[in-house]
């Protein structure tokens, strides 16, 4: 991503700590939660990955298209999911998102050195930062009741810690499009 690095740093540090979180809730009894979790620390640190300032390391060409890859076959993956369980139709428009980022930056290479260039198209990128800012609101909004569950619970079975990793990755969503 273009911009400041500091802002570029903060936007990888959390979600790399999101995508290391979601690792650990892997290891939840709860089936649904595994799944969910495998999804949401593969866009944790796929976020990380794109969010790493370009002053400190531009990528090569051929990573653009792999990253639009990869998150395609998330969102194929949310869509079946999608038949399931609601929660998915989430995980489809932020894996839908990702490629549209990995597209955008693949059509514009000096996008990349920060030279103020718009790229993308404005429609969808609204729409996306209309989607992202509503759910980073509406999660906030249901984190605030949360109370945190007693002892016996596990780090990766606390409903807490999952809603704050998805409004953290929302968030870091939000301030992709804007960057972009």
């Amino acid at each position: 991503m273009h911009g400041p690095a500091s802002p570029g740093w903060l936007l990888v540090a959390l979600c790399a700590a999101t995508g290391a979180y979601c690792l650990l809730r892997m290891r939840s009894t709860v089936e649904e939660q595994r799944r969910s979790a495998g999804g949401e620390a593969l866009m944790g640190f796929g976020m990380a990955a794109m969010a790493v300032p370009a002053a400190v390391f531009s990528p090569p060409a051929w990573t653009w298209p792999l990253y639009a890859a990869v998150f395609g076959a998330a969102a194929l993956r949310a869509l079946w999911s999608a038949r399931s369980s609601p929660h998915h139709l989430h995980h489809l428009v932020g894996a839908s998102a990702m490629v549209y980022v990995a597209v955008v930056m693949a059509l514009s290479p000096d996008h990349h050195t920060g030279h103020g260039t718009t790229s993308g198209v404005p429609l969808l990128t609204g729409a996306l930062l209309l989607y992202f800012t509503g759910y980073v609101l509406l999660s906030g909004v249901r984190l605030v009741p949360v109370t945190a569950g007693g002892g016996a619970v596990g780090w990766g079975d606390r409903p807490e810690l999952a809603k704050a990793c998805r409004l953290s990755m929302g968030i870091a969503m939000v301030a992709m499009l804007i960057t972009l």
